[in-house]
């Protein structure tokens, strides 16, 4: 009896353990670091974690004006312009009009703004089951896209950009 109830304790840790590996294997994560852009003393981190097919974006910048400022996913993942702008436009694998995250229109890369304390520190959490990290749907991908940070708020209206000003800081989102 003492052998059975041995051999079932192996086999559930044995299964217990299998399940957890698994469910590792189903988390992805990517973190980058921000360059600093248009002349300002941005800097910072961001990490993409996707998990349960939901992504959370946390995103620590410092050296901003204290205030409101937009951060939004650029279509591409290249940084190397001194303004940022080779990054191109915002993010918009399903061609919609630029807008607030949740409304009728918006681009996938539309995640809004933010607000800087008064020593230019911020942090951004975002969470969302329409993008994925690598999975190759174009229209839910990051990967091969870029993160900026903007030096003003987006206003959510103005075509295509949201008024949002200058690119202060800039990251690729690749592994």
């Amino acid at each position: 009896m003492k052998k059975i109830i041995s051999v079932i304790s192996i086999i559930f840790i044995l299964i217990v353990g299998c399940k957890s590996s698994t469910s590792n294997e189903k988390s992805k994560s990517i973190k980058i670091n921000f360059e600093s852009k248009s002349a300002s003393t941005v800097s910072g981190t961001a990490l993409f974690e996707e998990r349960n097919n939901e992504v959370t974006l946390t995103a620590k910048l410092s050296g901003l004006k204290p205030g409101e400022h937009a951060i939004h996913i650029h279509e591409k993942a290249d940084c190397s312009a001194a303004d940022a702008a080779s990054a191109g436009g915002h993010w918009n694998p399903t061609f919609k009009k630029h807008g607030k995250w949740g409304d009728a229109e918006y681009h996938k890369g539309d995640i809004g703004n933010f607000t800087a304390d008064a020593n230019g520190n911020a942090t951004i959490v975002f969470k969302t089951d329409q993008w994925c990290i690598g999975c190759g749907d174009t229209t839910k991908d990051i990967l091969g896209k870029g993160l900026i940070a903007h030096e003003k708020p987006d206003d959510f209206i103005t075509q295509p950009t949201g008024a949002a000003g200058a690119r202060v800081a800039c990251s690729a989102i690749i592994k």
